[in-house]
């Protein structure tokens, strides 16, 4: 079962660009404890630099993702479309139960390899073209720590 969404993914081409967007002209918060500066996070299957800003009081987030070479797929889908929406992120108690749920369901999976830690499921990824249009992304809970 999905708890919350968890984030609304988007692309741009810099970091200094969607800060000026996001924070300077919106007035959202970085959400430093996820996203250490000056580069933010690196997430290797996709090769970005990820960000996230936090919107109002509650856990929603927004990640930024600019791309680290123009070869990832995320590049790739930047210079296609430009920067904006790119993938929501839905929170779940346990994401291999249910991105196999999904599989069920006739959603396509993308697979992005092994979890960084080597055991257990960090994300699962789904084709737009079985989710309505849109890029979903699977997450665990995040739990402040």
């Amino acid at each position: 079962m999905f708890v919350e969404v968890d984030h609304v993914g988007i692309v741009a081409h810099s970091w200094a660009e969607a800060r000026e967007v996001l924070l300077g002209r919106l007035g959202l918060e970085l959400d430093e404890k996820r996203s250490p500066l000056p580069d933010g996070v690196y997430f290797a299957p996709e090769r970005t630099n990820n960000y996230f800003v936090r919107v109002g009081l509650g856990k929603t987030r927004v990640e930024v993702l600019i791309p680290a070479d123009s070869t990832s797929g995320t590049a790739r889908f930047l210079a296609r479309n430009g920067p904006g929406l790119h993938h929501i992120g839905y929170a779940c108690a346990d994401v291999a139960v249910e991105a196999q749920r999904l599989e069920t369901n006739g959603m396509r999976r993308i697979d992005l390899g092994p979890a960084p830690d080597g055991r257990r499921l960090a994300a699962a990824f789904f084709h737009p073209k079985s989710v309505g249009g849109i890029l979903t992304e699977l997450v665990p809970v995040y739990r402040e720590r």
